[in-house]
């Protein structure tokens, strides 16, 4: 990258089910803490991007009443839809791009406002399936997994594991919703079925939460800044409608770590990086998103997790936090597993901090089977 830009400061809420707090509530406490940390005042701030969906917000236009709990008062403000690292790409090309030095992001869901997988069903085509009512993001992920689980020998036990791995880890993360350090392979395989072969605890919890980072660009950032971490590269890709795409396959993905590791100047992920914190809506697509970042080949992921490779001590942690298994307020998750890197890579990750990272990747998706991802390549001291 060029031009540089950093991340001096971020914060995110306590995620839970029926916060007891209004969303401008919420997000004020967290933009306040971000704000404290990066040790800048609003008045520092050039733009500011917020992150949510109108439809999970339950209004019109939803980001005018947000202004005043962002700090955005006479402030540039724009909102970005759907995943907060794709706020985070628009607020960085700002910065790049010379138009200003600060910029605060902001990501945020409340689950209980509309249930977020009743709203998915208008993500379907309009005239057969969304009639019909039978796919949803659930119903097609069950799809997915059992087109995957069929073609590379995957059993239910191993998306237990990788539910036990993320759960266990979230028992030490005080940010998670879900945390449940006595788990094992029997409670998650006999929870909830939902549509098999996912059952309730393979599928992400909706949460309550926010999430915020600052940006600078490389002067701001080391003027302002002692223990800046960079952004390295970034890319973002989405995939064609669920009926046209290969759902085998994170396609989108693949392409995102590809753009990102060649702006980063990786060529060797498993090696070059430290660990992941990588968004997974259900079980079965943390294994594909193994395959997708380049850490083994198609159909291998369950190797990585039988192995212990990808635990919190592991040669690879993925997800040290619990990842969006241990917690996922939707627009926010993305955000979630940026904020989550950059503590690794500071030092900051209490209770679960993996030693020496000075890379990670953190990755945000949106839409049914991942439809929509981004990939971002963090690092500490240049």
């Amino acid at each position: 990258m060029s031009k540089k830009v950093a991340i001096i400061g971020y914060a995110q809420s306590h995620h839970q089910s029926d916060l007891p707090k209004t969303r401008e509530d919420l997000v004020f406490d967290v933009v306040k803490e971000a704000l404290k940390k990066a040790d800048i005042l609003r008045e520092d701030l050039g733009t500011v991007v917020t992150s949510s969906t109108d439809f999970l917000d339950g209004r019109t236009i939803s980001n005018v009443f947000l202004s005043m709990a962002v700090g955005a008062f006479l402030k540039d403000e724009s909102k970005v839809e759907e995943d907060g690292t794709n706020a985070l790409f628009y607020a960085m090309m700002k910065l790049m791009a010379g138009a200003y030095e600060i910029a605060l992001v902001e990501a945020h869901t409340i689950g209980w406002t509309f249930n977020p997988h009743q709203v998915a069903y208008y993500a379907m085509d309009p005239l057969v399936e969304r009639q019909i009512g039978l796919l949803n993001d659930i119903s097609a992920g069950a799809l997915q997994a059992r087109m995957y689980m069929d073609k590379f020998g995957v059993s239910r036990e191993d998306l237990a594991r990788v539910s036990v791995k993320n759960l266990t880890n979230a028992a030490s993360n005080p940010f998670a919703d879900r945390r449940l350090p006595e788990i094992g392979i029997p409670e998650v395989l006999n929870s909830k079925m939902y549509y098999d072969p996912l059952t309730e605890l393979m599928i992400s919890p909706v949460s309550d939460g926010c999430a915020v980072v600052i940006l600078a660009s490389e002067e701001k950032a080391k003027q302002v800044c002692e223990k800046p971490v960079w952004i390295q590269g970034a890319a973002t890709f989405q995939d064609d409608y669920i009926r046209d795409r290969n759902l085998l396959g994170l396609d989108s993905l693949k392409k995102s770590a590809q753009a990102a590791y060649h702006m980063a100047g990786i060529s060797d992920p498993f090696n070059e990086l430290n660990l992941a914190e990588v968004s997974e809506k259900y079980a079965h697509e943390e294994l594909m998103i193994y395959e997708a970042l380049g850490l083994c080949r198609e159909g291998k992921g369950k190797m990585l997790l039988e192995k212990g490779i990808t635990s919190k001590c592991g040669e690879f942690p993925v997800n040290p936090s619990g990842g969006a298994l241990g917690a996922d307020p939707v627009c926010a998750t993305g955000l979630i597993r940026v904020v989550e890197a950059v503590r690794q890579i500071r030092g900051e990750a209490d209770g679960h901090q993996v030693p020496g990272v000075k890379r990670a990747l953190a990755h945000g998706q949106f839409g049914p089977c991942a439809q929509k991802n981004t990939v971002i390549i963090l690092g500490g001291e240049q």
